[in-house]
């Protein structure tokens, strides 16, 4: 529209500039270079590009037929051709497009505070500043599926008392954007569930424990609610000052009593307890890939480094089918009676198999990205030499071991019958359970779990059963000693 309005030629002798409200001279008569009719506003102001482009747009101007007409013909009556208008438009996006690019090279050229970190050429290069983690405060993700170890894992950085640790916060986006139904199988369901996982973990990172209000039902009255999912998991959510329930100081609850006697969360105060301490540590099992985690792992503002726990997938699924027995139904009747089921759903199995498969090739493969990010854990490594495991995990985290980790690795090597009960405890002999499994299935379901999961299965370095006897032969290890070095 402005083009057209443009195009209408002014009369003889007066044009309006640039931001102007009067009229400027136009000298020179129809058939001279000064007679030649004024470019557009649009094309007269400055910062809008070049010199050259601006005599190429005034060219392009002629070109189309807004020279002056004859004398005999009235001047308010003349408009441009369409041509004019196509080539005025061209014009026009052009000069706005580097007038865009030259601003932005030049509002962005410095980058304050990154030099002494080392990343200033590069961030600058890539274009804006960000808010760079300066305090280089460690941000760890237990990357794991269910069943697989991960709360053992969990543990040994909520131990640690200059750790804030939380447990499955992404369940409640789980929980809020999937029908339950659906179970999130969908890729439409992956796409959301991803998307609003990575930007929450990403304010959680920054101890904004506000932003997981957006996910929790019903919503936090005065940033307070009781419905976070397995509170008592966190031992910082436990304890003063977040938790005030009477008692001692130093009183620690174990995660029963934390729901019962600390009271509705106050995420104001349990945010300042994330602030006070060095590192967050968090677990999921609702990320099924590694590459799900690339957009976080390569943001400044993170110093964000993955812990991918892996298991057997025989002994996921003989957990699983221990503790989830009605959804798993189906793989127990097949175990009970020996014959499989027509209906049996096998993606139970294969979905945890291609999604270990597809996150560990890229983890073995060592991807610029990754170095120095990601480190592949094997839950039986770590169940028979929990202390070596676990100091070797410190190690590549660059935290130093906390003497209370140490400590609940050896009350829990030992074990108590009592507390092991719990379908979600930790506490319980872990060198005793890495394995069991081999007891838990009958060979049929073994043989049939390593033809689907036969590529994972030598990936991890974890042996195939070729008979019954094998299998419930103890003195025989189907784990292979391999050493998964830490990509740095």
């Amino acid at each position: 529209g402005r083009a057209d309005r443009a195009c209408v030629a002014q009369p003889r002798g007066a044009v309006r500039g640039a931001g102007d409200t009067g009229v400027k001279r136009w000298e020179g008569g129809p058939g001279s270079p000064a007679s030649a009719p004024p470019l557009p506003v649009s094309l007269q102001s400055a910062g809008h590009g070049t010199a050259a482009q601006a005599v190429t747009a005034g060219e392009a101007w002629r070109a189309g037929g807004c020279g002056l007409p004859g004398a005999e013909q009235p001047l308010f009556a003349m408009q441009c051709s369409w041509k004019a208008v196509l080539l005025l438009a061209l014009a026009s996006i052009a000069i706005q497009y580097t007038a865009i690019r030259t601003f932005t090279a030049k509002s962005f050229h410095t980058c304050p505070g990154l030099a002494e970190a080392g990343l200033a050429e590069r961030l600058c290069e890539e274009g804006p500043t960000f808010a760079y983690n300066l305090s280089r405060k460690t941000h760890i993700l237990i990357l794991a599926t269910t069943r697989s170890g991960s709360s053992f894992v969990g543990q040994l950085f909520n131990q640690h008392l200059d750790v804030f640790y939380l447990f499955e916060p992404l369940y409640h986006v789980q929980n809020t954007l999937i029908p339950r139904f659906t179970q999130g199988k969908s890729p439409a369901d992956r796409r959301v569930m991803l998307g609003a996982s990575r930007d929450l973990l990403r304010s959680l990172y920054d101890c904004d424990l506000y932003f997981l209000e957006n996910y929790i039902k019903p919503p936090p009255v005065n940033h307070t609610t009781d419905r976070i999912f397995r509170r008592g998991a966190s031992r910082v959510l436990c304890s003063r000052p977040v938790c005030d329930a009477p008692g001692s100081g130093d009183l620690v609850l174990e995660e029963g009593d934390c729901v019962r006697r600390c009271g509705l969360l106050n995420l104001t105060v349990a945010a300042e307890a994330c602030r006070e301490r060095s590192h967050v540590a968090i677990k999921t099992v609702r990320v099924p890939e590694v590459n799900d985690l690339r957009a976080l792992v390569e943001d400044p503002r993170l110093n964000l480094k993955v812990i991918q726990l892996v298991r057997d997938p025989r002994g996921i699924l003989a957990s699983r089918s221990e503790t989830f027995r009605d959804t798993y139904r189906l793989w127990r009747l097949w175990y009970g009676t020996g014959r499989k089921p027509y209906n049996l759903d096998v993606t139970q199995l294969t979905t945890v198999c291609e999604d270990f498969s597809n996150s560990v090739s890229t983890g073995l493969m060592r991807p610029p990205w990754l170095k120095g990010k990601y480190m592949l854990v094997r839950y039986e490594d770590l169940a028979r030499n929990p202390m070596k495991k676990t100091e070797e995990i410190y190690g590549f985290l660059g935290i130093p071991l906390d003497s209370h980790v140490a400590r609940w690795i050896q009350n829990n090597r030992r074990g108590d019958p009592a507390l092991g009960k719990h379908k979600y405890g930790t506490v319980r002999n872990s060198a005793a359970t890495a394995e069991k499994w081999r007891f838990r299935l009958s060979y049929d379901i073994v043989a049939f779990a390593q033809n689907a999961c036969q590529r994972v299965l030598a990936q991890l370095g974890y042996k195939m059963a070729s008979s019954e006897e094998e299998l419930k032969n103890p003195s025989i290890s189907l784990v292979e000693e391999r050493d998964f070095r830490p990509f740095s």
